[in-house]
């Protein structure tokens, strides 16, 4: 079988339309969402996804990434695509189930979590329903429009319904089962578009063994992972109060729909750098490296200093003046998106590939014992901040770790990537964007919103033209050509 497969840049454009309806349905919603349930409802519904998470990661095992890898390896052979799929299914239903166990157990055996034991209980319908939505083999096939699609059409129909049915801070329940149905309906497309590219009959001759140690090693990843990701929220809750989590979540909330638009290209070169390294095409894998790495140091920095730099006006447009207390936690965790685009590219795009993930998985425990340790430390006494400060850290050194595994690779690809152009050309926008700041929309009655937007399209636009004028080499050789595509065509409209 050759499944079709596009070129990255029409992948990335996918992914990177997918990336962005992440980031402004949020935006739609999180404002209403965040007044109506008010701090409290907030908290409540933050901590019971947090929890979730937890079961998620065990449900899951380390098959969301591992699977990626491994499917991309056999995606021309329809028969061992087939018996791949198949066998990671078995081990992922077998999983569930035992979760599941645990979870109900845990549910009445912790008074913590039997206080909003409506909440977990809707949102434990994900874990099945993620097991049968099999994202990552889509990944692997590269099928980003696929994705794109049906995720924007639930994603619009979720929006509808958290309109027409949440309107007072009672209705937690009611947006929680919303945000898993949503969800929902796309994992069971999923499962039932499946048969397009492989066959649901069991082939028989089955060697779940294989699997077995890559799989664990990926989920003592994702546990370490999840570890620095989550638990600040966690021990948030149970060191401070939950108004604290309210506040702290605003700051998480942006944080992980930033990191996810950063992450866009990694994502989609995964399956892409899988092959190629498989096929030792290996010249070809340092070259996609090379452009990913310029990618991150381009669009994280410039993301990371604009969203410190205006932290106080996305929190008012976001949650609204209840939720002040959010700007120094959110200017405190921004630059975690900086070190997490660097760290997916060393992590996910390169030790992974050159199946190395033992690696990745020594980086996590690393992280997940200083950020537990931190919290433990400054949480009691710095709460929302502290958890901020904790897991910026935590990110920070697992970047450090995975370079340091990686430094002979590293020293070839990094002395391609001109960081005093990437550094000068944003501080230039900073300043040109605090200059306007501070001359125009501090002394004008203009909306929040409008303060968004109008300092964003400054920053980033002398970001970028500074970019062209100083030649950039990735901005050159990428953006530029397709600008000039995209205008050659509109002029001969």
């Amino acid at each position: 079988m050759k499944t079709k497969i596009r070129s990255i840049k029409f992948n990335f454009v996918m992914n990177f339309l997918l990336t962005a309806s992440s980031f402004l349905f949020p935006l739609i919603t999180y404002p209403y969402i965040s007044r109506v349930l008010l701090v409290d409802g907030n908290g409540r519904i933050s901590f019971a996804v947090s929890v979730l998470s937890y079961f998620s990661m065990f449900a899951s095992l380390g098959i969301p990434t591992y699977g990626i890898r491994v499917c991309a390896q056999v995606r021309d052979d329809r028969i061992e695509l087939t018996r791949t799929v198949q066998e990671l299914l078995i081990i992922n239903l077998i999983s569930t189930a035992i979760t599941y166990v645990a979870f109900f157990i845990s549910l009445f055996a912790i008074p913590i979590l039997r206080e909003d034991k409506d909440l977990m209980i809707i949102n434990s319908l994900s874990l099945i329903l993620n097991t049968i939505g099999v994202n990552w083999f889509y990944s692997a096939l590269e099928q980003y429009s696929y994705i794109t699609v049906r995720s924007l059409l639930f994603k619009a129909l979720s929006i509808v319904f958290m309109f027409l049915l949440v309107h007072n801070p009672g209705d937690c329940w009611v947006y929680a089962a919303i945000t898993v149905l949503a969800t929902g309906g796309s994992n069971v497309m999923n499962f039932v578009h499946l048969r397009q590219y492989i066959s649901l009959k069991p082939v028989g001759h089955y060697n779940i063994q294989r699997h077995i140690t890559p799989v664990f090693l990926f989920f003592g990843s994702a546990v370490a992972s999840s570890i620095y990701t989550n638990l600040d929220l966690v021990m948030l809750r149970f060191l401070s109060t939950v108004s604290e989590v309210g506040y702290y979540q605003v700051a998480v909330k942006v944080k992980m729909l930033l990191a996810t638009l950063v992450t866009t290209l990694g994502a989609v070169l995964l399956p892409r750098v899988s092959y190629y390294y498989q096929q030792g095409e290996i010249e070809a894998f340092k070259k996609i490296t090379i452009k990913a790495f310029n990618f991150v140091m381009i669009f994280a920095s410039a993301i990371t200093i604009y969203f410190v730099m205006f932290a106080r006006e996305t929190v008012l447009v976001l949650s609204g003046p209840a939720f002040l207390n959010a700007v120094m936690p959110l200017q405190v965790i921004m630059p975690s998106i900086l070190f997490i685009g660097l760290s997916y590219i060393t992590g996910l795009q390169m030790l992974i590939p050159m199946m190395r993930e033992h690696q990745v998985l020594v980086s996590y425990i690393i992280a997940s014992v200083l950020d537990f340790v931190l919290n433990l430390l400054i949480v009691p006494y710095w709460k929302a901040t502290g958890a901020a400060f904790s897991t910026a850290f935590a990110e920070f050194a697992v970047l450090v770790v995975q370079c340091v595994y990686l430094a002979p690779v590293l020293k070839s690809i990094l002395g391609k990537i001109n960081f005093a152009k990437i550094f000068v050309c944003l501080a230039v926008a900073a300043g040109a964007t605090f200059a306007m700041k501070t001359f125009y929309l501090d002394g004008a009655d203009f909306r929040n919103l409008l303060k968004l937007v109008y300092s964003a399209v400054v920053f980033f636009g002398v970001d970028l033209a500074m970019l062209v004028i100083c030649k950039e080499s990735f901005v050159m050789e990428t953006i530029m050509p397709t600008v000039r595509k995209i205008s050659a065509r509109v002029l001969k409209k």
